[in-house]
């Protein structure tokens, strides 16, 4: 029957009869080789991609509250905002002025001073001379919520209470502070507003600049035997230490595999002031290890834009596919 008499009966309120059977078969044949064509082809991208270990993972390091001590872990869920352990976020709590302007060891620097752990869902800061701070991790939906700036963005952030912001104006003496909680219902700050002259796909919500920063032990070593004083890695706070490979060639590493996570290169971390903190005593000297980075870790010419007169100690990386990482995992670098 043409299409003419299949249209008069359905006009008719009656069904057309079935076509030849073997067109349905064949359009079953052809849809099947199709989607097969497209898993050959990612199965080859994926197989094209080759494994080459290029260090381990020495240390795991979240950073909860922005510029304060860093909490040291043997394993981490790796998420698209960076590491986590529990409730314990990296950079997830923020100081802030009143008018909403974030504070960093950068203005603050005896921020290092403060340390976090994590007991019966709050967490515990200490800091010299203070009484203890408990602070739950979840807050109260009444809370006040404040606009912040972040380097110039607008970010929100849930206020932790009066007690909060009394311990740490009562800490640091020199302003009236408050302390903010990043919730993850919160509009995150983008990568296209940080950078926006880079074609990068992520989020973050209090980092400087991406949710992973790596650096490797080789790196640190080089610079402790060009500086007077030795520096630790708590100076330069990455997420990630890489043992068992040279010095920065972690510049080299694109897209890496740790645990079950993929992450993907976003560019060189620019280093400031915030290095010449000491950690242990809080104090900024404004000098070292800035000025010997200067000496021989400029950026090339043709990335000026990019990194001004910034040294570059360390790699930013976005999380391409979240899972989770421990101590002790091989690092590889995913080639083509």
């Amino acid at each position: 029957m043409g299409a003419a008499g299949s249209s008069a009966l359905a006009r008719r309120g009656l069904p057309a009869p079935p076509g030849p059977r073997w067109l349905g078969v064949a359009a079953l044949g052809l849809a099947a080789g199709a989607l097969g064509a497209v898993a050959w082809r990612r199965a080859r991208s994926r197989r094209r991609r080759r494994l080459q270990q290029v260090g381990t993972v020495s240390e795991l390091w979240i950073y909860p509250i922005k510029s304060c001590k860093g909490v040291s872990v043997d394993a981490a869920e790796c998420t698209a905002l960076g590491l986590r352990n529990g409730h314990l976020r990296d950079r997830f709590w923020l100081v802030i002025k009143e008018d909403g302007h974030m504070v960093t060891g950068r203005q603050e620097p005896r921020l290092v001073l403060v340390s976090t752990t994590y007991e019966d869902d709050c967490l515990i800061l200490r800091a010299p001379g203070m009484d203890q701070l408990v602070l739950p991790t979840k807050l109260h939906s009444s809370n006040k919520l404040h606009d912040c700036r972040v380097f110039g963005l607008d970010i929100q952030g849930r206020d932790c209470g009066d007690e909060a912001a009394q311990w740490f104006t009562n800490f640091l003496k020199t302003d009236a502070f408050r302390l903010v909680q990043f919730e993850k219902n919160m509009k995150a700050r983008a990568s296209n507003e940080i950078f926006p002259s880079l074609d990068k796909n992520y989020q973050v919500a209090y980092p400087d600049c991406s949710p992973i920063m790596i650096l490797s032990e080789a790196s640190l070593a080089d610079l402790n035997t060009r500086v007077e004083k030795k520096v630790k890695i708590n100076n330069f706070r990455p997420n990630i230490v890489v043992t068992g490979c040279s010095a920065f060639e972690e510049d080299t590493w694109d897209e890496l595999l740790i645990g079950n996570v993929e992450m993907k290169k976003i560019l060189a971390c620019p280093r400031c002031i915030m290095t010449t903190v000491d950690p242990d005593t809080g104090v900024i000297d404004r000098k070292e290890p800035l000025e010997t980075l200067k000496s021989y870790r400029l950026c090339d010419p043709s990335e000026k834009s990019i990194y001004k007169s910034s040294p570059l100690f360390g790699i930013y990386y976005s999380v391409e596919k979240n899972g989770s990482l421990k101590v002790g995992d091989p690092v590889y670098q995913m080639v083509q």
